[in-house]
């Protein structure tokens, strides 16, 4: 942990994580309690620092469809699974991280971090399996046949999220599980945009 007393430490802690971030291209980093307030403050940095980059118009729509995506998702699984923390949880297992950053080769990358259930990992790493299989047009077909669903998710959504992600995106997703406990995973999704 960084000790805030320790001005050498300090400077050495966040002059590394400053070198990474510029190495790393990011433009906007956030570690903490997702909120609307939040999400909405998020659209209108990476809306006007797109503005200022004079970001192609086409790429711009589809970054931000994409980033909309990816934390809407992010809000309402934190959300439910904040709600369902117990046993096992520490003070940060109800946080969450994203990132946007750009790509070498002229596109945009966003990553989101946050602490599933063990229980559900499985299910979650199947589902992007079997998104990141289709082609454009299954993908579509997939997005239909679950608008059309009757069943709903405890969210009040039919699902769509993670498969509007690869749709807007065009792109397979990156993802990963780290187990931290018994009972958590920390997974972590990366989509490009190009």
């Amino acid at each position: 942990m960084l000790n805030l007393n320790d001005r050498k430490m300090e400077k050495v802690d966040l002059y590394n994580i400053y070198l990474n971030m510029e190495q790393e291209d990011i433009i906007l980093s956030f570690k903490g309690d997702i909120s609307k307030d939040l999400l909405s403050s998020v659209y209108q940095i990476v809306e006007a620092r797109m503005e200022s980059d004079n970001e192609d118009p086409k790429r711009k729509k589809k970054l931000f469809q994409v980033l909309v995506e990816c934390l809407q998702n992010l809000y309402n699984h934190m959300e439910s699974f904040q709600a369902g923390i117990g046993e096992g949880a520490s003070d940060h297992t109800g946080s969450a991280i994203f990132m946007v950053g750009r790509n070498k080769v002229g596109g945009y990358r966003i990553a989101t971090g946050n602490y599933v259930l063990n229980s559900n990992a499985d299910a979650l790493k199947d589902r992007i399996d079997k998104i990141n299989a289709m082609t454009p047009a299954e993908l579509k077909a997939y997005y239909l046949e679950r608008l059309g669903a009757t069943e709903l998710s405890e969210k009040g959504g039919a699902g769509l999220g993670i498969i509007e992600i690869a749709r807007k995106s065009g792109n397979t997703m990156d993802y990963n599980f780290q187990r931290t406990s018994d009972k958590y995973s920390f997974f972590t999704l990366t989509v490009k945009i190009n």
